[in-house]
């Protein structure tokens, strides 16, 4: 052996932070990739991710996000080309990101509005949040109605203080709602 050569993509340092966020959250990491194995399988090494599918054709893509989904597994898909569409599509989540193509963008159903992977674990986080403040909410709304209506059609209760509680009740669930602005991305200290 005389000589070799070999290329290769430097890693930036955001996807690093971003995998071990979304890890954090509980999410199983799998990178879909048309590279040869051995480039895929050491960059999901440098980046820690769980599992590693290469050398996968963009059509084929679309299969393994669908096959995740059948193991009922909620499955998001992050892409940004045109080759990630099909994915984006069979995903329950299909994630796109601002600098990709606008194919990408068109197909996912959220757009981060910036290039950095850190801000899928920040959707996420943000999503978990508001669906935890709409249940929060439902109940307080069904408990008020509850409580409130059958006391007010059995005379239990005065019509004024009746709809004083509703005032009341949206009040609360407007409240409960705006609390959501105190959340803040992971890389946000302000």
């Amino acid at each position: 052996l005389l000589g070799l050569s070999a290329f290769g993509d430097a890693l930036k340092p955001g996807p690093r932070e971003a995998v071990a966020a979304l890890q954090a959250h509980g999410v199983k990491t799998v990178l879909l990739s048309g590279d040869n194995r051995g480039s895929a399988e050491a960059a999901a090494r440098a980046l820690g991710i769980d599992e590693v599918r290469a050398e996968v054709l963009p059509a084929d893509k679309a299969q393994v996000v669908s096959a995740l989904r059948g193991k009922d597994k909620v499955v998001a898909m992050v892409g940004d080309g045109i080759n990630d569409a099909p994915a984006l599509a069979a995903a329950d989540v299909g994630i796109a990101m601002a600098t990709g193509t606008d194919v990408a963008m068109h197909t996912a159903g959220i757009t981060l509005m910036r290039g950095d992977p850190r801000l899928v674990a920040d959707a996420i986080s943000i999503s978990r949040r508001t669906y935890s403040k709409i249940r929060q909410n439902l109940f307080w709304a069904f408990f008020y109605n509850m409580v409130g209506i059958p006391l007010a059609a059995f005379g239990f209760l005065n019509p004024i203080i009746a709809g004083a509680a509703m005032a009341f009740s949206s009040v609360s669930v407007v409240t409960n709602a705006l609390t959501l602005r105190r959340w803040r991305p992971t890389g946000d200290k302000s």
